[in-house]
């Protein structure tokens, strides 16, 4: 027989938030699993950055898609990755600094907060995906097959779901 976690390859949780639900109720949410991985107490900051990450698309998912959040959180044993799918044919564009903004910073925030992060659109709409390691782990697993595309820009498959000829990536 064998070993149930070297059978175990990832675990994963999803949720819709609907449009009339609070963006607290899917931090709330991806809290009560960060505690479940002991990610609350073994690595704080790095559930904090989760949660704010969560905040920031389900957020998005709302106001710029008006559209349901599909949040899917998935943890490979490498990298925890956090997708939140809409109904948008848009992928996210980072808006120019503003010190007199009130809104528009989301996509800035994601992008400092997560080791990696990328957006697929496909004909039903966009997901956005987050990549969080644990402290102590230099890089996270590749989500699937990547190519090189350009200086620090790749593409690949991962676990959002959508795929799509538009993408937008950051990574390290």
């Amino acid at each position: 027989m064998h070993d149930r976690e070297a059978s175990i390859r990832a675990l994963g949780w999803a949720r819709t938030l609907p449009l009339p639900s609070t963006v607290s109720a899917g931090r709330a949410w991806a809290r009560r699993h960060l505690d479940d991985l002991g990610w609350t107490t073994g690595a704080p900051g790095t559930a904090d950055a989760v949660v704010l990450t969560v905040s920031e698309l389900v957020t998005n998912a709302h106001v710029h898609a008006r559209s349901a959040a599909h949040l899917v959180m998935t943890w490979d044993g490498s990298c925890l990755y956090v997708s939140v799918g809409d109904t948008s044919p848009e992928a996210p564009l980072a808006r120019p600094e503003s010190a007199t903004a009130t809104s528009g910073r989301g996509m800035a925030i994601v992008d400092a907060l997560a080791d990696t992060w990328t957006a697929r659109v496909g004909p039903e709409g966009k997901t956005v995906t987050a990549c969080f390691h644990p402290p102590g782990r230099t890089a996270c697993a590749a989500a699937g097959p990547a190519e090189e595309k350009a200086a620090g820009e790749r593409t690949d498959d991962g676990p959002s779901g959508l795929r799509g000829p538009e993408r937008a990536t950051r990574t390290p």
